[in-house]
């Protein structure tokens, strides 16, 4: 049996912002029911997760869904 691949929604909240984005997991040959992620996925997703931090929509419009936090009065 060989790894599968598919792609899922995650979402990444920082601060007062989260993104939903797409990422690929795998499923390896040896553990298919285990979804994991690949090197490259995690780093990408700190680097969102360090944009939506200091609040650069403008990046985070690029990567995903944005929302932002309100506060209600």
């Amino acid at each position: 049996m060989k790894e599968c691949r598919e792609k899922r929604k995650r979402w990444v909240q920082r601060g007062q912002y989260a993104v939903e984005v797409e990422v690929e997991v795998v499923y390896p040959a040896d553990a298919p029911g285990e979804p994991c992620l690949e090197p490259a996925t995690l780093r990408w997703l700190d680097e969102v997760a360090r944009r939506a931090e200091a609040g650069d929509v403008q990046y985070l419009e690029t990567v995903g869904r944005v929302f932002q936090a309100v506060r209600a009065t």
